[in-house]
């Protein structure tokens, strides 16, 4: 049986997994995740982004660390969201849309730590943030809490949101999306938004602004409140989005087969939390969604379960400390959709669909940053193709269960 996210979040008194020792933790800081469906890294200003209105998430970049090479472990918001709040692979979680009853959430794990924990990510965005202003006013002073606003309807065709954000962008010409790809003849969600892409484009836009104003809305509301200071706010998506680039619109399941596109896999990922993190920091590390769950853990000294986790806390980079020489930062990340998996580092990346039974994909992000030329056939990479396709073979042999 699988559960729903919001029933998920409140089961913080059902038994745990075997937990591996609990940290000694003084601090014991508040947590706010915001998590955004379908918001890729490019849409944002610290991530180059150059025609999108974000100054409250900008902000957010401005006075904490953003991690620039964050990548889902699913391009595709469900199984994203899944692999992102559990730290396990879409292999060990069935692939599936949502969390199975025999696993555990961040929040079943911060709730047996004595957080008091919500999710608002169910209904509209508006809904969402009343549920997320209440709960934050509910809070008191002594006892911590880890809160999610989910923003799950920044989808198409973006018909909600208000005039003021469309008018944002009545000129705007987005000139980083040229030259504009034709459809693609794989686009299967969001073929309509590909008929008139600039159009398209500023709906999308307009969303994202609308999405940004509740984002100030409610950091205000906590520094309202006095908790600002003790949150750790970090800002993140599920998956990223297209928005025409390639000639499809949506995230890694917009197109049949299977996409695995910078524009799909490459997410936001912020912290901000003054009273540890240092600000206006960025990192460079190729960072996955599972490294999540571990590096929450360790940051607010919650048990670790005992379960086989792929990622790996990156509370040391976020604090500006060297890692061990021993153990570097690893060079590759993945992510897996259906039977379609990318290995990637920051030279390369390769797509395997069916273990390489099906027609792959590999791209040489040095000279080909917009991946626009397929190299799985190219002689020059015979002997790279086989390194990442053993990675990928690793991975999957090792985080299967």
């Amino acid at each position: 049986m699988n559960l729903s996210r919001r029933r998920f979040f409140f089961l913080g008194s059902l038994a745990l997994p075997p937990l591996a020792a609990a940290k000694s933790a003084p601090d014991r800081p508040n947590l706010l995740l915001i998590l955004a469906d379908g918001l890729p890294a490019m849409a944002l200003k610290c991530y180059g982004g150059a025609d999108f209105h974000t100054p409250n998430i900008d902000q957010l970049s401005e006075s904490g660390v953003f991690l620039r090479e964050h990548f889902s472990a699913s391009p595709s918001a469900g199984p994203g969201r899944a692999s992102l709040l559990t730290g396990r692979t879409p292999m060990q979680l069935g692939g599936g849309e949502s969390i199975p009853s025999d696993e555990f959430s961040l929040a079943r794990i911060l709730g047996a730590a004595g957080y008091a924990c919500l999710a608002a990510d169910m209904g509209s965005s508006d809904s969402v943030t009343a549920q997320t202003l209440k709960f934050i006013d509910d809070q008191t002073s002594g006892h911590p809490f880890f809160l999610t606003a989910g923003f799950t309807d920044l989808t198409p065709p973006y018909d909600g949101v208000a005039q003021k954000y469309r008018d944002l962008y009545a000129k705007t010409v987005f000139e980083p999306f040229y030259p504009i790809a034709p459809p693609s003849p794989a686009a299967r969600a969001g073929k309509e938004m590909l008929a008139d892409p600039i159009a398209s484009l500023r709906k999308a836009a307009a969303a994202v602004s609308a999405l940004d104003d509740r984002v100030g809305a409610i950091v205000a509301h906590l520094r309202q409140r006095q908790l600002l200071d003790n949150t750790v706010v970090v800002f993140t998506a599920t998956c990223g989005a297209l928005f025409g680039k390639h000639g499809l619109w949506g995230a890694g399941d917009s197109s049949s087969p299977v996409n695995m596109f910078e524009e799909s896999v490459r997410t936001p990922l912020i912290f901000r939390w003054p009273l540890k993190l240092p600000p206006q920091t960025s990192r460079p590390e190729s960072i996955g969604s599972c490294d999540f769950l571990p590096t929450i853990c360790d940051l607010t000294g919650a048990a670790l379960p005992a379960k086989n986790l792929p990622g790996r806390s990156y509370l040391p980079l976020l604090l500006g400390k060297p890692l061990p020489a021993k153990k570097p930062w690893p060079k590759a990340v993945f992510s897996r959709l259906g039977d379609t998996d990318m290995c990637r580092d920051s030279l390369f990346k390769l797509i395997l669909r069916d273990d390489g039974k099906e027609p792959g994909e590999f791209y040489d992000l040095q000279s080909d940053p917009k991946e626009a030329t397929n190299g799985y056939e190219d002689g020059q990479f015979a002997s790279i193709r086989p390194q990442l396709q053993a990675e990928i073979a690793k991975w999957k042999k090792q985080y299967s269960a």
